[in-house]
Parts: structure tokens; sequence; C-alpha cells
């Protein structure tokens, strides 16, 4: 954009994530005048996080994604771990058969970002990177102020509408006073390392064959007792490691994010995963972690909120999800633009745009889960005594020695009782009301 220079689009996107290119690819299916705006020297550059997307949201959007989409591998392994000192206890899922509505794939964000903004741009959306929008354009006052488009630095771009999808980072709808800051609690800060190996290495290292995946999380004392755990997914030719951990507690470890992930990499269960692997890449970025009960109001006169930059985040424990739900936001945020294009009646969309989240799927995931966070939070057992527990109890059940069998059960209640019986029924009992 030249200097000086004021344009007018049917709708500007902050932003060319997952979210926010989906909606301009659904709004230029339309004939839409749409403009995307990417801070990052190409979409995808800044994007760390990721590396697992369930693709029923993005079947809907591009059918044929599995032609022609830079797909790593598709997931048939889960595996959960619990880790304290050397030991660790761990669960494995496999299957092959996965239903193509089931499916889920891992991908590396640099790839497949860049690849979903020229999908949009094929339909017509014009993306522009290497621009960091500086501030939102409003005018009026009160209830009739109104977003009407955007800064970058010394140019000024106007729109009916502005889709926010900056990702966690809120700093332009907090400057625009549009949201309150982002409470601690509800973030989390991730850092992730990729490691280049043979494909074949892989494979014969984790039991997969050419084009199988695996997604493994862990949680255990690597993060210090504080909220937080580790990941790794595997790529074609590469593995992308990594640690998440809540940003209200990180200052209360004894050591940083960086040696948190140091002590997962060097993990006994770990570290041979990663023998004579190259560390390709070292990035840090902030999360979501807050879901539901996290989620700021999604929209207003003359703009609407999608994706990271609206919370849309479910951390589970068991599975981490977040690009899908972004990108069926993106397409909730199209069409509620859509009708009120049609209608000429662009009050009515932030409404509208609600009302899709609402009554879709993400809608309704995001509630079922929303106490999920909070029950992370408040059971810091998870994250300091109970990983000993499991791997002491797992120790019991098959340690072998010369002073005579023990019942189980006498094993199990020991355990138990090291921990406190009534602290652990209540903590069970909160953990199944979450679900």
């Amino acid at each position: 954009m030249e200097q000086g220079v004021r344009e007018r689009f049917d709708v500007i996107v902050v932003g060319a994530g997952p979210a926010g290119t989906a909606a301009a690819y659904r709004l230029a299916q339309q004939r839409v005048k749409v403009l995307v705006i990417e801070r990052g020297m190409a979409p995808g550059a800044k994007n760390m996080m990721g590396g697992r997307i369930y693709t029923h949201s993005l079947e809907t959007l591009i059918p044929d994604f599995r032609e022609r989409a830079p797909l790593e591998r598709q997931v048939r392994k889960e595996r959960i771990s619990i880790g304290a000192g050397g030991d660790m206890t761990t669960i494995e899922y496999a299957t092959n058969n996965v239903a193509p509505d089931e499916e889920s794939y891992v991908v590396l964000r640099a790839k497949f970002d860049k690849w979903l903004a020229e999908e949009a741009e094929k339909q017509g959306a014009l993306i522009i990177s290497n621009v960091q929008v500086t501030e939102l354009i409003t005018e009026g006052s009160g209830k009739e102020r109104r977003v009407i488009g955007v800064r970058c630095h010394d140019d000024e771009v106007y729109a009916n509408m502005v889709i926010i999808a900056e990702g966690a980072n809120t700093v332009l709808l907090e400057e625009a006073g549009l949201t309150g800051p982002t409470p601690p609690h509800s973030m989390a800060v991730g850092v992730k390392e990729v490691y280049t190996l043979k494909p074949e290495v892989i494979n014969d290292r984790l039991g997969l064959n050419d084009k199988e995946g695996m997604a493994w999380l862990t949680l255990g004392d690597m993060t210090d007792g504080i909220l937080g755990g580790g990941f790794i997914y595997t790529n074609e030719g590469s593995l992308s490691v990594g640690m998440v951990v809540g940003l209200e507690d990180i200052g209360k470890a004894n050591r940083s994010i960086d040696d948190m992930l140091g002590a997962f990499t060097s993990h006994p269960s770990i570290a041979p995963l990663l023998k004579n692997a190259q560390l390709k890449e070292h990035s840090a970025h902030l999360v979501p972690e807050g879901g539901y009960m996290s989620m700021p109001k999604l929209g207003g006169k003359g703009y609407l909120v999608v994706g990271d930059a609206a919370r849309m985040c479910m951390n589970l424990g068991y599975t981490i999800r977040g690009m899908d739900l972004a990108i069926q936001s993106g397409i909730c945020a199209a069409e509620a633009i859509n009708v009120g294009l049609r209608d000429s009646n662009m009050d009515a969309v932030s409404k509208l745009y609600e009302k899709e989240i609402k009554n879709s799927w993400l809608g309704k995931d995001l509630k079922l889960y929303k106490h999920m966070p909070q029950f992370l939070a408040d059971t810091p057992g998870i994250f300091q005594t109970y990983p000993a527990f499991v791997n002491d109890l797992m120790r019991d059940v098959f340690m072998v020695n010369g002073k005579g069998a023990e019942p189980l059960m006498k094993k199990m209640m020991r355990r138990a009782k090291s921990v406190g019986l009534s602290t652990l029924i209540r903590d069970a009992w909160k953990g199944v009301r979450s679900l």
C-alpha cells in the first residue's frame, strides 16, 4: 500500500491465520471484495502452534483439500504420558479405521497457512503480507461507535466490516477499547522446537508406517508443578516438540520454560526419539487456554472477532483443538457478513455471527467443555502429586522381588492414602463433572 492511499473494501481481515483466511476464502467465493492484511513476512511465518488439525471444518470449506493441502501425516496413534522423575506411564491408542469426518493431520503452519492463503487468493481475495495494522479506525462514540477501517502507519483503508483475526495477542482490540486486558490465567506460553529426522527413522522409532502420524501429549514434573505439559507431533521428516505453560503461574516456577522444554526433551522416555536429530527451528508464542469462559464480545458495529483472538480453543488435557475451531469461526463470520451485505444491513452482522457460532458445533463444543480450563487450573495435584502417584502405583503393579507378593488392592490403597483418599475422590469427581 502506497503512503497516503485510501481505498475501500467490503471486508478487511486483520491476520492471515486459519480463521482470517477461511473467512476471506468464503467471502471471496461470494464475490465480496476482501482484503487480508498479514504482518508476517508471509502467511504462517509467525505461527508456531497448531501442529494438528481436525479436518471436518476444512472439508466444509475446501472439500478436495486432501489432494492439494500440505498435510504431513494422518494421525493414527494417540499417546498420553504422565512423567515423574525418570519414570513415565503411557497410554497408547492406535487405529487403522478412521472415517473421513473424523480425520486429523499433522501440519506445519508455515506451509499450511501459506497454502490456505493462496487458495483464498484463487477465489479473489487480496492478501498483503509484511504490513502491520497499527490501529482500528473508528467513528462516533458510546453505543454508536463503529469500526470503519484500519490504519497501517500512514495508510488508511476502509471497509463495511473488519474481521479481527490478530491471534492471541489482542493488541488492536485492547487499544481500541473493544475488549479489556487479557487475564493472564486465560493464556499460556508455548515454546516449540522442530527436529529433522529421516521419515524411516521416525517410523521405526514410533512404530508407524509411511504417512501415518502420532500425537503425543504429556504432563508431569517437567513443568515444575504448574499448569502445562509437553507435546510431540510427527511431521513427514521432522518432529514438532514443545511445551505449553500457563502464563499466570510461569513466574512461580524455579526454571524457565526453555529449561522445562530441555527437561522434557532429555527425559529418558523422550531423548531416544530425538537421538541424532538436528534442531531446525525454535520459536515461542502466546496461546489462548481459557476457552469458552474467557471469550470476549464476538463483535459489534463494524467488526467481528474470530479464532484465537476470540479465545476459541479447547485444551482438554488429552487433546488440544484450535485450528478446526478457527476455521469454523471464519466460516461463521463470512456467512453472517454475506447475509448483511445481501440485506444491506451491516448493523445486524454481529448478532448474526453470534447466532451462527451458538447454533454450530463450534459453540456447542466450547460450551460443553467450558469448565475444563478452570478444573485444570484449580487442581494443582494433576501437575504436582498425581504424576508421582501414578508412576509409583505402576511400579508397585509391575515390581517383582523376593519379599513375597502383595495384594494389588493393598498396593493401590497405600498409594491412594499417600495422596489423600478424599482428595483423590474429590478431584476425580470434579474432573468428571468438567467433562
